[in-house]
């Protein structure tokens, strides 16, 4: 399976679920129509964009480029690529009928498919055995270290670091550890949740232990 360096932007669950098994990447969905008033999720975009970059699949027919466009007016056009699957007739397997327009969409495409609209794109492919030069990523064990799962107000101190770090407020535990690795390495954000960040007023809210028979939510 080949690794792609982007982020790679999709429609909704059922693209992503095509397309994991044709790449290993990040994968977000957009949620459809839905990204368009969703405005924690469009800063989350941009920031992602900025940090790693960007590819825009979204389907051929006229909904994915209404969503394309949009994010082509929304997202730093220098750090996103666009890539675009042909118009190839037929339904997915789960859908008792065609679209309206009778195209398959991202979900329906072929992993050699997806390959080669991302190579198109310029998608960075990295070698299986690449790593990211002295990046440590996080785990859910420095979540734990952290008090973000496990204790009674875990729930609470996520929330106070997604609003920290102007993230979306309904990601989950495992979703806020990808944003993270993400967006951060372990020296950035420990000294970001000490209150090394240049703000004096900041409080390092975030550094108390987990009780020894706390249970990891």
């Amino acid at each position: 399976m080949r690794r792609i360096k982007e982020v790679i932007v999709v429609e909704g669950r059922y693209d992503k679920n095509t397309l994991s098994q044709a790449v290993e990447a990040t994968i977000i969905t957009l949620g459809g129509f839905s990204v368009f008033n969703d405005r924690e999720k469009l800063t989350f975009l941009r920031r992602l964009a900025e940090k790693q970059g960007l590819i825009v699949l979204t389907d051929s027919d006229s909904a994915g480029f209404v969503i394309r466009n949009y994010l082509k007016g929304t997202l730093p056009k220098d750090r996103v690529k666009q890539a675009y699957i042909p118009d190839i007739r037929g339904k997915e397997r789960r859908k008792r009928c065609p679209g309206k327009e009778g195209k398959l969409g991202v979900e329906g495409m072929r992993p050699e498919v997806l390959l080669e609209a991302l190579r198109r794109a310029g998608a960075t492919f990295l070698d299986e055995t690449a790593k990211v030069p002295g990046k440590e990523r996080l785990t859910k064990a420095d979540l734990f270290e952290l008090g973000l799962t496990g204790g009674q107000d875990s729930a609470a101190r996520r929330q106070a670091l997604l609003r920290q770090l102007d993230l979306p407020e309904h990601l989950t535990a495992n979703g806020l550890l990808e944003a993270l690795n993400l967006l951060y390495d372990r020296e950035e954000l420990e000294a970001l949740l000490q209150g090394g960040n240049g703000q004096q007023e900041t409080k390092p809210l975030l550094f108390t232990k987990n009780p020894e028979n706390d249970i990891i939510r």
